[in-house]
């Protein structure tokens, strides 16, 4: 089999990968729920790339996660639900509904007239899709109009936490000063102690949660990206383990032949070494 331009190229790679017999065994036994982590991973790598303005990069990361969308469409198409094509119907049906500025006769092209009519697009849409849900003997959505709905569920969970918060805070429901965020990591951070002490391995992981919820607050009032400020951390947390690594590879030895305060030493020499890019922190 040899590549293509043409998306139907894909589709049958996609296909002989999930063949019995023949296939791919790990493609094989891939399910919806297996496969979304990788999905996820591949819209971060998209986003990467973009941040290092790498375009070969881009194009490579983008048809990684073409493949996401591949996989998903076969795995329906095996179960009888829908199939790639259906996909590419659904959002272009999406696309020229949503846009009757562009493919109807609506009028008004400045963005804030645009920006109402998707708003309403989308409700009628949302109202439709509650009227099938009820058809297929499915359970309702949430009541309509409750102010956290818009908030989409799918979100990354730091990015959500930070949606939800802006949008509690738009009808007063926030801290009004920064320092009682602060005061409130504190009192998490206690708790967090408090069942470390107690030997409850659920309730501390449910007060991490609210140590990272908290967290994500407080980066909301500084305005600050939490995303983009652990992206940074993670570079540079990389950054410094690897001088830890040459500095010890220069003396034939490898970190699992350290000690942790001759580690902790290249560390503090790492900080030292080259100052850190803007925003970097410390």
């Amino acid at each position: 089999m040899t590549p293509s331009r043409d998306i139907s190229r894909l589709l049958e790679i996609m296909a002989a990968l999930r063949t019995p017999g023949s296939g791919c065994p790990w493609d094989l036994e891939q399910d919806f729920a297996s496969v979304a982590p990788y999905t996820i991973e591949e819209a971060y790598e998209v986003a990467d790339a973009i941040a290092r303005d790498d375009l070969e990069d881009l194009c490579d990361e983008l048809g990684d996660l073409l493949l996401q969308v591949a996989f998903h469409a076969r795995m329906a198409q095996e179960r009888g639900a829908f199939d790639f094509g259906d996909v590419v119907t659904a959002i272009t049906s999406k696309m020229i509904r949503r846009h009757p500025h562009v493919f109807g006769d609506a009028r008004g092209r400045d963005v804030s007239a645009v920006n109402a009519a998707w708003a309403a697009i989308k409700a009628e849409e949302k109202a439709l899709r509650a009227q099938r849900r009820v058809q297929r003997g499915l359970p309702p959505e949430p009541p309509a109009g409750r102010t956290l709905d818009s908030v989409a569920a799918g979100a990354p969970a730091l990015a959500r936490a930070v949606k939800l918060q802006a949008k509690a805070a738009t009808v007063g429901f926030d801290w009004p000063d920064t320092r009682q965020v602060l005061d409130k990591i504190r009192e998490e951070i206690d708790e967090v102690e408090a069942e470390i002490v107690s030997g409850d391995r659920q309730a501390a992981a449910g007060e991490v949660g609210d140590l990272l919820f908290a967290l994500a607050n407080l980066a909301r009032h500084l305005d600050v990206d939490p995303e983009a400020a652990l992206r940074g951390t993670n570079e540079k947390f990389m950054r410094r383990f690897g001088y830890i690594e040459d500095r010890l590879a220069e003396q034939g030895r490898s970190p699992g032949e350290a000690s942790l305060e001759e580690m902790e030493a290249h560390w503090q020499a790492a900080k030292s070494a080259a100052p850190a890019p803007s925003g970097d922190g410390d």
